[in-house]
């Protein structure tokens, strides 16, 4: 729900490169058939809504197979007889059936066309299952390059998990492989080898013992649920629990982990109540109370699947023992716990519609770093933080993506995303209103899918501002806007260059040691001064250049 020494930094490496040119970067890949198939709300998409999902699949690690079903339960929206199913190669599908009635099938790489049979009257609700299993792709750099790991623990047992943000769910269970809609409900039935647990989202029903020696997990998530956020996490788990007292009552709070890592994750874990407090001061209630909150540890570094969160940091403050942003504050925390977390409210409560955009996702999260570091260690503290991770930076391709083609935009979503926000709080100046829209935010698209322009036009209506050109400098430019001045005889002229047009915030600057706001523009603007002698500084907290003219 997302590298070098941070998750954001290795993703400039790994995810969709591209040469920078010109202005907004440009891009050199070229797009496929089946690109357009999983970016896009194609006709055999459009006309059904997704309601509800069960899915039935055993896991054997002896063979790295995955078998099963998927019943899908739709409702009608417009009268069609074709649907589109995404499963992914070398997967297949075995049988299709409705009603009792097998459908036939075509296969178009990795999307399936469904024929219907039966009629498909508008606002009725209708579901059909599908059969399929195969050896899934194996993730080759997990979270990022993801698929099914196949692992062991340090004593030999299984220790497997699933990690599919951008790649699609598609790559392990058959499903409607696109952001823009959610499943309202979903049951998760995981049949593994006896003496493993699977731990997956939402609460656990039961557990079954089979004949065969297997047992059965039964997982329910009662609220809405992004395809990639669903997971599976099988291993030797020992848990331990606890209640957080939250905004909407008592939070249930459960933590899996190998057994040899009991203890180590006793203490570790305590900043998952930290995190809770934190975020749900500036953000409002955690979204997912009736499902509970769980961290569970993983073959990999970390995702942020909703109500099970992965954890591989190996137990340590910082990413991996490190400091990303070299503040020293970053060794507070436990970044996985934190940043992975923090999508539980922008991804999994807040979630995008088109991976292009997402820096909804991102960018506010990688700002809850900053937020959670404000709320435990003062304002500077967060400050420091923020500006830390600026060093990270490329400006080399633009944060937003290629619409309807499955293509995120730059790694730069991260750390230009935070400071893109913590640029907005500085034009704010008000920080009750601040933490009043960002709380906002999660109560106005509570659950629901978004565009970017959603956001922006949310933040421009309780800011108070049309922030179109500041978005559009951020989000679609890869120039940083720099204020540049000049003064002579006692004039302070100042405006705003390499930038987009009209681009007009204000900015805080210190004249002579005395802080002022300036409404600069891109025209110049004439200050008359009364000293001979004027020293300029602009508030670091802007992210911008500042430029003394001739």
């Amino acid at each position: 729900m997302n590298k070098y020494i941070s998750i954001f930094i290795i993703a400039f490496f790994i995810s969709n490169t591209a040469n920078a040119q010109g202005l907004m970067g440009k891009s050199e890949t070229v797009f496929t058939h089946q690109d357009t198939l999983r970016g896009s709300i194609t006709k055999e998409r459009a006309w059904w809504d997704l309601k509800y999902y069960h899915l039935d699949i055993r896991v054997n690690p002896a063979d790295s197979t995955i078998s099963g079903s998927n019943t899908i339960r739709y409702k009608v929206l417009n009268t069609y007889n074709r649907m589109q199913i995404d499963l992914q190669e070398p997967l297949k599908i075995s049988k299709v059936t409705q009603d009792g009635k097998e459908l036939k099938y075509q296969r178009d790489g990795n999307v399936f066309y469904i024929d219907l049979v039966a009629p498909q009257n508008v606002n009725e609700i209708k579901e059909f299952t599908v059969f399929y299993g195969g050896k899934p792709k194996i993730a080759v750099r997990p979270p990022w390059d993801g698929g099914i790991t196949w692992s062991k623990d340090n004593n030999g047992k299984p220790f497997v998990a699933s990690s599919c943000q951008g790649l699609g769910a598609s790559v392990w269970w058959p499903n409607k492989d696109h952001m823009y809609d959610e499943v309202d409900d979903m049951l998760i039935s995981v049949n593994v080898p006896k003496n493993l647990t699977d731990v997956s989202n939402g609460r656990l029903q039961s557990v079954i013992d089979m004949k065969d020696g297997t047992r059965t997990f039964n997982w329910y998530v009662s609220n809405p649920i992004n395809n990639y956020g669903v997971n599976i996490n099988i291993g030797n788990y020992v848990s331990f629990s606890e209640v957080f007292p939250g905004e909407k009552g008592d939070l249930d709070c459960e933590y899996y982990v190998l057994r040899d890592n009991l203890e180590k994750a006793k203490i570790q874990f305590k900043d998952a109540p930290r995190m809770l407090k934190a975020f749900e001061h500036w953000f409002g209630p955690y979204p997912f109370y009736e499902d509970s909150y769980k961290l569970v540890e993983a073959p990999y570094l970390g995702m942020e699947h909703q109500s099970s969160i992965t954890y591989g940091n190996k137990f340590k403050n910082g990413y991996l023992g490190t400091d990303r942003s070299d503040s020293g504050w970053g060794l507070k925390f436990d970044y996985i716990i934190i940043h992975e977390s923090g999508h539980e409210w922008f991804a999994n409560n807040i979630t995008y519609k088109d991976i292009a955009d997402m820096w909804i996702h991102e960018g506010f999260t990688t700002y809850s770093e900053c937020l959670f570091v404000d709320y435990y260690y003062g304002k500077e503290a967060g400050n420091a933080y923020t500006i830390g991770i600026r060093k990270w930076i490329k400006n080399e391709k633009t944060i937003i993506g290629k619409y309807d083609v499955n293509f995120e935009g730059s790694g730069d979503m991260y750390p230009k995303g935070a400071n893109m926000l913590h640029t907005l709080r500085q034009i704010v100046n008000d920080d009750e209103k601040w933490r009043t829209i960002l709380r906002g935010l999660n109560s106005t698209f509570y659950h629901q899918t978004v565009t970017t322009k959603q956001i922006e036009d949310y933040l421009s209506k309780n800011i108070g501002i049309d922030l179109a050109p500041f978005f559009d400098q951020y989000l679609r430019n890869i120039r940083i806007p720099t204020f540049e001045y000049k003064f002579k005889d006692n004039i302070l002229s100042y405006h705003w260059t390499n930038c987009v047009p009209s681009f007009n915030i204000p900015v805080k600057v210190t004249l002579n040691g005395k802080e002022q706001w300036l409404k600069a523009q891109v025209e110049w603007t004439n200050l008359p001064q009364t000293s001979k002698d004027l020293k300029v500084e602009v508030d670091k907290n802007f992210y911008v250049n500042e430029k003394k003219g001739n």
